[in-house]
This record gives structure tokens, sequence and C-alpha cells, in this order.
């Protein structure tokens, strides 16, 4: 690879790893989108004809994986920017284009809608013609980055009716856009300033559609869902392992003293570390098979999409929680990373498309029905 890569991404997440703790506070990953920035690995995946790198989603699953080993929320950041940055390209502005690729531009999705939830896919927001402008109208449920993205690829119905979508380019500044008031105060993901935003009546240039007006759903559903199920499967495969080294840094490192032995003498803690080692790399395994499917095109790559966050977002919560048993009360301790690999996992369960949600399409392939 170009542009001392592994250098890059080594330097960004040590960022990243400094800044977790702030970053879990609530405090927006800055520091590490910055070293991104400088190390060019903002415009990753942009093309080399306007300034990009030009690396495929492989390279993008690397990134994101390595940064969730140390901050979660600085790799759901990087993993929505580059979801984005695959439909940008595809349908975006040279100028937009150009800046992404100069590191200078962070996008991100605005898709999830307080209407439709979960389903993201079936926008009920609203784009409504008016002359050379359209009118956009929607409760997005959330948008992580909000406070911090230039842009958000947006969804909606179409300006001509029907039940499909159109996405839009929608500046983060454009007037009349709401956000919620304060930040984001969840569980985990602490620091990715996920928030609802709200639009009414908000005026775009038209010019700012992505695509034609009603094809969003295809590409939402050909382009965004792979690279997004794929890479939100590496952030669990991030925050497994980096569950496992803890876990494994504190048993060996911790003694009985009266016994002469450390916690990871005992069969039953191995057994459980072992338990989650397993786990993870099977997940790591089906990741990289759906990569690879994506990029043959295979028959099964879809089945492979739908496969790989459930299983990952499940194996994360069950690799987390061994990982908060064998380290006992101090997984409680917050400059440990336990127990915030614990809470971090836990929201690729419920992220759309959600483990149900997958559960029940992959069901239906097997089943043979249409998916919709």
């Amino acid at each position: 690879m170009t542009f001392a890569y592994a250098s890059a991404l080594t330097h960004a997440a040590a960022v990243a790893a400094d800044h977790a703790l702030a970053t879990d506070r609530g405090e927006f990953p800055t520091a590490a989108i910055d070293a991104l920035r400088a190390g060019g690995l903002l415009g990753l995946v942009s093309s080399p004809d306007v300034g990009g790198h030009g690396l495929g989603l492989a390279a993008a699953v690397d990134v994101v994986e390595t940064l969730a080993r140390a901050c979660a929320s600085t790799a759901m950041i990087t993993c929505m920017h580059y979801a984005a940055t695959v439909v940008i390209e595809a349908h975006g502005p040279r100028a937009v284009r150009e800046a992404i690729a100069a590191g200078t531009h962070l996008g991100t999705l605005a898709f999830s809608e307080a209407g439709s939830r979960s389903q993201f896919w079936v926008p009920v927001s609203t784009a409504t013609a008016d002359g050379d402008h359209v009118r956009l109208t929607a409760k997005k449920s959330w948008v992580t980055s909000a406070r911090h993205a230039d842009s958000y690829v947006w969804s909606s119905k179409p300006t001509a009716g029907g039940e499909l979508s159109t996405l839009w380019l929608v500046p983060r500044t454009t007037a009349g856009l709401l956000l919620a008031d304060g930040g984001f105060d969840g569980l985990g993901l602490r620091g990715n300033d996920s928030s609802p935003v709200t639009a009414e009546d908000v005026r775009v240039p038209a010019s700012a559609r992505l695509g034609d007006d009603g094809a969003g759903f295809g590409v939402m559903m050909g382009a965004v869902l792979p690279w997004f199920n794929a890479m939100s499967t590496a952030v669990s495969c991030g925050l497994m392992d980096a569950a496992i080294a803890r876990a494994a840094a504190h048993v060996t490192a911790t003694p009985f003293q009266h016994a002469g032995s450390t916690i990871a003498d005992l069969p039953t803690v191995r057994a459980y570390l072992a338990r989650a080692r397993i786990r993870t790399d099977q997940c790591r395994t089906l990741l990289a098979d759906t990569v690879a499917a994506i990029g043959a095109g295979r028959a099964d790559a879809m089945l492979r999409v739908l496969e790989c966050k459930a299983a990952a977002g499940d194996a994360a919560a069950e690799v987390t929680e061994l990982a908060m048993r064998v380290c006992g009360g101090a997984a409680f301790r917050k400059e440990g990373g336990v127990e915030r690999a614990f809470r971090d996992a836990r929201a690729a369960q419920v992220m759309a498309p959600t483990s149900d949600v997958l559960y029940d399409f992959i069901g239906k392939v097997v089943c043979g029905q249409p998916l919709f």
C-alpha cells in the first residue's frame, strides 16, 4: 500500500487510544480524526482521480478494526465517513469528492428515522420540489458525527412519490436543520456525537440529489449496506480483540499471593478466554469471506453481508461479557478498558440493521423468500 498506510494507521490508533477515556466521557475524538486526516486515511477510499488513495473495502475494514481496538467511537465515526464516501464518490460533486480525498471533509449517513425506526431503507421523510430547490422534511433519529460532519448523505421519499427513496447531499450548516440540545449520553460509543436531526421544509438545491430520483433504495442495498455491515463487523472484531487482550493481561499479571499462582492458572478462566478467542476468530473468518464475496461478486455475497454483522454483534456481546467475568471486580474500573468494550459492544445488536432484523432476512434467504 502507498502513502505510508501502516504507519499512518498505527499513529492514528495510538492517538485514539490516548484519548479513549476522554472520548468515553463524551468528547468528540478530534485529535484522532485529525490524525486520520493528516495521515491521508480520510481519503482512503476516494478515487485517485480526485486525489484519494483508491483503496477498497478490505482496507476500510482494516482501518476500522484497528481503530476499534483503541476506541470504538473513533472507529464508528470512520465507518460512517467511509460509507458516506462510497455514495458521494459514485454520485456527488467533484468539489466535495476532492475535499474528502484531501481529508478536509468529514461525511456521515442520515438514514434512520423516528417514523421507520431501524428499517432505515424505508424513509418516511419527504422531499418536495420547489423550483430549482427541494424542501426536505424529516425527523432523523440518530446521525453519527452530527455536529462535526461537514455533510450528511440524507434519505427521503422520492420527489415524484412512491415507496422507494432518494438520496441527497446535505451540508451540516444548511439553514433550518435542528440538532438536539446537549451531547450524546448513551450507554456506549459515547464519543461519536450521535444526535437526532430535524428538518422542516429545509431548502437544498435540486442539484444536491445523489443519483436518480427513487434510486436511493438501490444505492442503500447495493453499496451502503455491504460496506456498513462489513465495517460494523470490523468494529465488533476490534472490540473483541481489545477485550481479550485486556482480560488476558489482567489474569496473567494478577497473583494469588497465598497460593503462589495467578488468575490465569485457573482452568475455568483459561476456558472462558478460549471460548472468547474462538468466537472472535470465527467472526473474523466470516468477515474475510464476506469481503472476498463482495469483491468477487459471488452469488452468496448478500447472504454473507447479512450474516457477518448479526454474528459479530452477538459474539461481541458474549466475548466482552466473558472478559468482564474473568476480570472480576477489576473489570469495573474504567481505566482498564474492559467495561468500556463491554458497553461499546452492545451497540452492534441494536444499530440498524439490528440483529433481529438481520436474522429475519437471513431466514428469508434460507427459505427462498424475497427480502422485501
